[in-house]
């Protein structure tokens, strides 16, 4: 059975102790701070380029209380292609979205998809105004989805502490927890298990395991 990744600090906690490995929540909160976006960026570079369909969408979180916004894309293969947390959803927001994620991909997309959301249709104007651009509140499904595994993951955590901290693991989540959770629902069993024996071969190349394997 494969273990759902990336582990909360919880779980991976546990996991060490049943190996007599005793270790705190801090030592493995450390880890993941300071190895989490770097593994993120590998797994990144060997992604393929993005799709030219983007569904942009926007979630609210709660930060210590206070009501702020995860604002995502997707292309149209469920690959997450930049997150942001702000506390607005306005024009301003939505425009600094929107150029973020194109400085980072270093692509234009063909079309974009988003919901009625006035401030997509303002910011799109300014930044992509040669792009397509569809609205409609059932068309964005494939970024709505999107959002299920950080509503899991933030339900575990028990919340955020802060907008950086927020910011500094959701961006890494992102690029690690799809790489274990490939379409599913799309393979057949077999197909799903040699896919995920490749995935985590590559898992254990970015990480280090590999090459303790083979250490004399």
């Amino acid at each position: 059975m494969y273990h759902r990744f990336p582990l909360s600090f919880r779980e991976v906690e546990e996991l060490m102790l049943e190996r007599g490995i005793v270790v705190s929540y801090e030592t493995v909160r450390r880890w993941c701070g300071k190895f989490g976006q770097a593994y993120a960026n590998a797994l990144r570079r060997r992604q393929p380029r993005p799709g030219d369909k983007w569904h942009p969408d926007e979630v609210f979180i709660k930060i210590n209380g206070r009501l702020q916004y995860l604002w995502r894309t997707v292309d149209q293969d469920g690959m997450v292609l930049d997150i942001l947390v702000q506390s607005q959803r306005d024009k301003a927001a939505a425009r600094r979205f929107f150029r973020r994620l194109v400085k980072k991909t270093g692509a234009v997309p063909r079309v974009i998809v988003t919901d009625e959301l006035r401030s997509y249709t303002a910011a799109h104007r300014e930044v992509m105004s040669r792009v397509e651009h569809r609205q409609s509140k059932y068309l964005n499904n494939r970024a709505e989805n999107s959002h299920q595994p950080t509503r899991q993951r933030e339900r575990a955590m028990k919340g955020f502490r802060s907008t950086g901290a927020a910011q500094r693991f959701l961006s890494a989540f992102s690029g690690i927890s799809p790489h274990f959770r490939p379409r599913r629902h799309l393979m057949p069993a077999h197909d799903y298990r040699a896919e995920m024996t490749v995935r985590f071969a590559i898992w254990e190349q970015i990480t280090g395991v590999a090459d303790l394997n083979t250490a004399p």
